[in-house]
Formats: structure tokens, C-alpha cells, sequence
């Protein structure tokens, strides 16, 4: 008989949470070891005593097949030279140590399996109809945490005492719920309401289970808007087909024009308000269940489809056109929780779902704010009392070329763990706090091994979303014990990050070598680099609305060879004047303005045949012509998503940005529309060069490209597909002169970044340029291709300069 061994297993990565510790359990009595296995600030030990061959198998079936939502990143196994007594295997109870960082991946909040959908849909499940049925393979994990390990004393289902049937799950080895830490039903959990706002009747979840659900119901089919709360915060429901409700809930949130996301309740009902690709569709069901943007259905005159799928013509819901205005795209995601599900069963139609909270703020995650914030817009609230910890807002991606493109990163995708190949860090003295941009601001955090993006935050401009960004910040120092010895930040000294690494560095009497600034658009590239864990040579191409330069400028139209030491740009577009600063931003008809000031005369100006120009009137445009001409008020800007908002007025789609990003989906949307519709004929504009192209860096000439193609609206007003064409022959353009620098750098890897990119139709031509060139490309993966990315990119420089 072979002698006993004893080994010490030590298991990174998404581990707690996600059903491991029942998982190895299973795996060590049908092997026949004993030992026993716990969470604790590392992730998951286990120690194992038995035959080393059986040793051996345990820990490649470890390997190979773990439970569906863990991630091992690492596997570190230690013989033991002293056996302990051991007459079984056995979970134990986890602990905290009080002198150790925590090193363990938190998992993101997951959709509900197929096993607890049945639960709920089968009559004779106790579990029938409960909107808060979980097990170890779905749930809430993220928003219910608040200190690790991940037990259900620290988490929000603390004080939720479990029923017997429940606990009986609970200790059960062989049930999927066997230390599924949120488990309940209707006897012992959460619990919900519905309140009537102003009438404040509130019905609570009786022995019926159902009637706060049903009122709910009622209100959404009767037109109303209800705050439902979901996992990560509340969402703003109402009908998706009705008009008046729709423009109800614009009026009331004052969102007049940004898109609103819908949640429908299948795959099938999916299809018949957008259609994809097939991996459209796969990211769609994915368990992460993000909102995913997709091309909209539109109907023809007869009332059919003009499209078609295996089952032959579709005949599209009637959405109301409200949604999403003045673009082909629409967000559309599926229901992830046991509420969603039963909600959606009873309404059989696509509902609005979006995000609670007051313009420019984060999303709302208690009924009480709620209540004080919203009351004006919503008639009811279908509330519960399991609280949220950390607030979590819905992810947003799309698909472009068969890739996946993260627009928030969020639910399903959020907090994002990458695990380094190479420690960096392994000096656990040295931890790095990167804290994002301004807007779209997430923050990253680097210690040990692990690189950890925080979900989505939002724009700093207001109070509020600070104290978000504050809150989020705690939520993970707490987790992991974090306290930073270095920190990374933009460059832009007024941004609200920038300000506050500079105060913690003061407070914390932190050396200035230890507080690390960056630029902007050269963190957009190393985000993307970060997530390949590249820091040799690549070719970046950094296009988004605005970002400080180290001349002092606003830069966006960065073309650079970055590795992780630094840049050189090689090309960009020229610079033009932002009229009145920032204003320009909210009023992109200046933007127009000056551009047009430097190839005509003001008289030729005011002549122009555009509906925005017109509207300012001629005092107005000259007193701006003045500003131009004297520089005064006037800030250098180079960006390629102000070129957008420019073209978009001068097309007559928009008079003022209402919302971030307006002025691109708008091109793209006409863009895409010539596309389909027409053979493409080439337009007389080019896009210049202000001075030899063998020196650097190439400058492309902003004025001279958009007086082209004003000139060409002009001249060919008359044909309807003027607009259209336009726009098509502005995206191809830009698509173009990036490819003539591809080709210089054939050897380079290229990445593509910054909030410009998520023109579809862009980067869709960009990444086929590539594939005829045989150029490699970086794709941004699940790290936000815009300013949500930042963070990452900053964290990635930091590690690499850190004093």
C-alpha cells in the first residue's frame, strides 16, 4: 500500500462565490481524499490527504473542469512533510486574516441559470414564483459583498435567517445550493413591495407572493412608470410600444433625445425588434446578459420586415419611435434576474429599462432616494428589502467584426480581475490606486498579481457622482485592505481624479515621485496594452472628443508609437479653435464657426445656407467671428469627435449636443444608410496634409476637409443623397489616411482607442484595412475602448514607473 501524502493547495482567481467549495468537495470524496477546503484572504486552500496518485487526478480535474463561473488564474500546491489527523473531508469555516491583504478575484453578479428558472416556473418547486431563487451558479455577488471572504455574514443576506428547508439545502453536499451564500425562499427572504407614489399605498409581499408584482404589472400596461429595483440599483420601466409613455418618461427625466435601452423577454421577441449577427446574438443570452447595441428592425411600408431570418419574414413589434431617435441602433437586453423573468412573463412585451438616477449622476440603489430624487417621473415603486452594498449599473457592449466591444463595463463584466503572467507587484509594499478620468470614471487597482478594474462610476461634474467615486473607492479598499503606495492620474489638473490623487498624496505625506501623472490619450493606448499585458512597441491610434496634450491643448486625434515608457506622435489632425472654450462643446455651431473662419470671410459665412448658423443671427456670428479672430475666449483643440459634432450641424442633424456621442451616431446612422442604399460614387473632397508627409508628424488639415465638405452639401443640395453621401465619404476619408500610416508601420501591432472607436462603421473599415495588410491588431476586449478604459491604462504605466 502506497504511503499517505499531504499537500497544501492554494487556488487564485474567481474562486469564492461561484460554488468551489462545494465543487471540491464532491471532487475529494469521489476520489476518496480527505483534508478540507476554505475561503480566506487568499482565495481557496485545501489541503488534501491521500494516495498521490488520487492527489494527482484531483488537482488536474481541478484544473480542466472547474465550476462554469470560476476563473483559476493560479494553482500553487505545497507538499507537507507532517500529516494532520483527518477522518473525512470537510468545508470549514472561512476566516479573515487579520494581518494579510486579500488576494482573492471578486466574481461580478451573474444572470439566473437554467436550474433556478425551472425552480421558479415549476408549480411544485418551493421556489415557484420567488423573485430572489438563486444557487451557487447565478445570482448576486458583486452588489451583496461587503467584506471578504465571501461568507453570508458579510454579505447583505446577513440578516436573513434561513428557513429550515433552506439550511438543509445549505449543508447538502450534493445540492447545487450547498454554500450558496445569497440561497432564501419564500419563507426566510427578501421580501417585495409595491408603493403608489403620493398615494404612498404600499402593498407588502403577502401569503399571494405575487400582488405587488401584479400591480406593478398594471401600472406599467396602464401607461405609468415604475422603479423596479434590480441587482446592482433601480431601473426606470415603462412600456416600450406605448408612445405617450415613452414621451412621458423623456419629459419627466429631461432626456429628450439620448437612447433609451429596452429589455425584452427572449430571444425571439429580441428578434423582432433588431436584428445581428450570430455572435450578436451569443453575446446577447451570454450569462452576463449585457445590454448589447444592435441594428434596429425597421418596418416598410406595407407594414412587413425587410428583413428575414431562418423562419422566413418577420413582421417587427411596433416600438415607439421615441427610443432611440435619429440612429439605426438599438440597445437591447434580456431578463438576468427571477423578478425580471416573472415581470416579463406578464407583460409578453418590451419594456424601457433604464437606469434610475438624475441626469449626470450614478444609478440609484436605495428606495428612499428614489422616493426624495424621482418622485416627479415614476408612479410607482416595486421595491425589496435585500439591500444593495455597491450600487452596479448595467454593462453596455456591442460587436463589431466579430469582436466584443465594452462600452460600460459593469454588471456581468465588473469588478474586472486580470491576472499578471509576470508579478510586478509581488512587494507587498507596493500597491497602485489608479483614478481614472473625468468622465466614464472607473478606477484600477494593482497589488500582488491582480490588475482590478472597479465598475462603472459616471462624470465627475457633479457633487453626487464624487461621493460615488469616493464610495467606490472605499468599497474596495475595504475589500482588499487596499492603501495605495503609489497613485496615477491624468495630466488634466482639474479633474476631479486629478485633484483628489493630489490631496491624498498631500494627506498621506506620499513622495512626489509616488504620485504619477499621465497623459490622456497615451493612456487610452497602454488600457489596451494592459489587457494583452504588452509593453513592447505598438502603433496607437487615440481618437475621442477631448483630452489635455502636453502643449497645453486639447488633443483627440492622437496617431503615436507607444510602448510602456512613453510616445511619439507621428500624426494628428490640425488644430482649431474651440469658441468660448467649452461652450463650444454644448454648442458645436461655434466648432463649424471656426472652422469655416479659416478658409471664407465671415460675409461668405453668413451666407451659408445653414439652418444653425441662420439661427445664431448675424450679430451673434459676428461677435463670435470677433472672439476667433482675436483668440480671445478660445481654447486649441485637435479632437476628431468635435470634427463629428461639426459636420453633424452643418447637415442640419443636430443644433446642440444633447448628449455625448450624438453627433457620430448620427453620421454613422446616414453613413450606413447610403451604404445600403447606393452604389458608392466617389465625392470631390480629400483630406489634405499642412506639410510633408516624410516629416513628422503628419498633420491632416481639419479646416480645409470640413469646408470640402460643406461646400458639397451646398453645391449638390438637391439631392436627397447628399447628406447621406457625405457622411459616408467623411468616415472613409479618416479610414483612409489611418491605413497610409498602418502601412508605414507594417511590423507594429495596431490598437485602436478612445470613444471615436465605437463608430461601428469606422472601425469595422479601419479593421479590414488591417486584414488586407496583414497588420496585427489588439483588440480592447472587455476594457472599455473610451474613457472608461483610462484607469487601466494609467494602472499599466504606474506599475511600470513606480519609484
Amino acid at each position: 500500500m502506497k504511503p499517505l501524502q499531504q499537500v497544501t493547495i492554494i487556488v487564485k482567481g474567481i474562486v469564492q462565490g461561484v460554488g468551489f467549495r462545494p465543487f471540491v468537495f464532491r471532487l475529494a470524496h469521489q476520489l476518496t481524499l480527505l483534508g478540507s477546503v476554505l475561503n480566506n484572504h487568499l482565495g481557496v486552500t485545501i489541503v488534501l490527504q491521500g494516495n498521490s496518485e488520487l492527489i494527482e487526478q484531483f488537482i488536474d480535474k481541478l484544473a480542466k473542469s472547474p465550476p462554469p463561473l470560476a476563473r483559476i488564474d493560479a494553482i500553487e500546491v505545497t507538499h507537507q512533510a507532517q500529516l494532520s489527523l483527518f477522518d473525512q473531508f470537510s468545508i470549514i469555516d472561512s476566516h479573515a486574516a487579520t494581518d494579510e491583504h486579500a488576494n482573492v478575484a471578486i466574481s461580478a453578479d451573474m444572470s439566473i441559470c437554467r436550474d433556478c428558472l425551472n425552480d421558479i416556473n415549476d408549480p411544485q418547486n418551493r421556489h415557484y414564483q420567488y423573485p430572489f431563487t438563486n444557487c451557487t451558479n447565478c445570482g448576486p455577488r458583486y452588489t451583496i459583498i461587503n467584506t471578504l471572504p465571501y461568507d453570508r455574514c458579510n454579505t447583505a443576506m446577513a440578516d436573513f435567517e434561513m428557513c429550515d428547508d433552506c439550511h438543509a439545502a445549505y449543508i447538502n453536499p450534493m445540492n447545487r445550493r450547498y454554500h450558496a451564500q445569497p440561497v432564501s425562499c419564500p419563507h426566510c427572504g427578501p421580501q417585495l413591495t409595491f408603493s403608489v407614489i403620493n398615494a404612498r399605498a404600499e402593498c407588502l409581499y403577502d401569503s399571494s407572493m405575487l400582488m405587488a408584482l401584479e400591480q406593478a404589472v398594471e401600472m406599467i400596461n396602464r401607461g405609468g412608470i415604475v422603479a423596479i429595483k434590480g441587482l446592482g440599483g433601480f431601473h426606470l420601466v415603462c412600456d416600450a410600444t406605448n408612445n405617450d409613455a415613452v414621451a412621458a418618461l423623456r419629459q419627466r427625466k429631461q432626456r429628450l433625445a439620448k437612447p433609451l435601452a429596452i429589455m425584452v423577454t427572449n430571444l425571439a421577441q429580441a428578434k423582432l425588434c433588431v436584428s445581428g449577427t450570430e455572435t450578436e446574438w451569443q453575446v446577447l443570452t451570454s450569462p452576463e446578459k449585457p445590454i448589447t447595441l444592435m441594428t434596429k428592425r425597421v418596418a416598410s411600408v406595407d407594414g412587413k420586415d425587410n428583413g428575414r431570418d431562418n423562419c422566413g419574414n418577420i413582421h417587427p413589434i411596433a416600438l415607439s419611435p421615441l427610443l432611440a431617435p435619429g440612429i439605426d441602433r438599438l440597445g437591447v437586453f434580456l431578463p438576468y434576474t427571477p423578478l425580471h423573468h416573472l415581470l416579463m412573463q406578464r407583460l409578453h412585451k418590451p419594456i424601457v429599462a433604464t437606469s434610475a438616477n438624475r441626469s449626470g449622476e450614478p444609478i440609484i440603489a436605495n428606495q428612499a432616494e428614489i422616493e426624495q430624487h424621482l418622485s416627479h417621473v415614476v408612479d410607482g415603486i416595486l421595491g425589496h428589502n435585500r439591500p444593495i452594498i455597491n450600487a452596479c449599473d448595467d454593462s453596455v457592449v456591442q460587436v463589431i467584426d466579430g469582436q466584443l466591444q465594452v462600452i460600460r463595463l459593469a454588471r456581468g463584466y465588473a469588478p474586472l480581475t486580470i491576472n499578471l503572467h509576470s508579478p510586478m507587484l509581488s512587494n507587498s509594499k507596493n500597491s497602485v490606486l489608479a483614478v481614472g478620468a473625468q468622465q466614464k470614471n472607473t478606477v484600477a487597482f494593482g497589488f500582488a498579481d491582480n490588475l482590478i478594474v472597479s465598475p462603472h462610476i459616471g462624470d465627475l461634474f457633479t457633487l453626487e457622482t464624487e461621493q460615488y467615486f469616493s464610495r467606490s473607492l472605499a468599497t474596495f479598499k475595504r475589500l482588499y485592505d487596499f492603501s495605495p503606495s503609489h497613485i496615477v492620474h491624468d495630466n488634466h489638473p482639474q479633474y476631479a481624479p486629478t485633484q483628489w490623487a493630489v490631496n491624498y498624496q498631500s494627506e498621506h505625506r506620499l513622495l512626489p515621485s509616488h504620485c504619477i501623472g499621465i497623459q490622456h490619450h497615451f493612456a487610452h493606448v497602454l488600457s489596451v496594452m494592459a489587457m494583452h499585458q504588452r509593453t513592447e512597441q505598438v502603433l496607437g491610434f487615440s481618437f475621442d472628443g477631448t483630452g489635455l496634450g502636453d502643449d497645453g491643448t486639447l488633443w483627440g486625434s492622437e496617431v503615436m508609437l507607444a510602448d510602456v515608457h512613453g510616445f511619439t506622435t507621428v500624426a494628428h489632425f490640425s488644430s482649431f479653435k474651440l469658441i468660448g472654450g467649452e461652450q463650444a462643446i454644448k454648442h458645436p455651431v461655434r466648432i463649424l464657426l471656426a472652422l469655416l473662419f479659416e478658409q471664407m470671410s465671415l460675409e461668405q459665412v453668413l451666407s451659408l445656407p445653414i439652418a444653425a448658423i441662420a439661427d445664431l443671427g448675424s450679430k451673434t456670428v459676428t461677435n463670435l467671428y470677433q472672439l476667433w479672430r482675436n483668440n480671445s475666449h478660445c481654447i486649441e483643440c485637435r479632437s476628431v469627435g468635435r470634427l463629428f459634432d461639426a459636420l453633424a450641424v452643418a447637415l442640419g442633424f443636430i443644433a446642440s449636443s444633447q448628449y455625448e456621442g450624438q453627433a457620430g451616431m448620427m453620421i454613422e446612422t446616414a453613413a450606413n444608410a447610403y451604404y445600403t442604399e447606393s452604389n458608392i460614387e466617389p465625392l470631390s473632397v480629400t483630406l489634405n496634409t499642412l506639410y510633408d508627409q516624410e516629416s513628422l508628424p503628419i498633420q491632416w488639415h481639419s479646416s480645409d476637409f470640413i469646408t470640402q465638405l460643406v461646400n458639397c452639401a451646398v453645391e449638390y443640395s438637391h439631392n436627397p443623397l447628399i447628406k447621406k453621401q457625405i457622411c459616408w465619404h467623411f468616415i472613409n476619408m479618416i479610414s483612409q489616411q489611418l491605413d497610409r500610416v498602418g502601412q508605414q508601420y507594417p511590423q507594429l501591432p495596431q490598437v485602436f482607442c478612445g470613444g471615436v472607436f465605437q463608430n461601428k462603421t469606422l472601425l469595422s473599415q479601419c479593421i479590414d484595412d488591417c486584414k488586407r495588410g496583414q497588420r496585427q491588431i489588439l483588440p480592447s476586449g472587455h476594457i472599455p475602448i473610451n474613457d472608461g478604459g483610462i484607469a487601466l491604462g494609467q494602472l499599466w504605466y504606474g506599475i511600470h514607473h513606480m519609484a
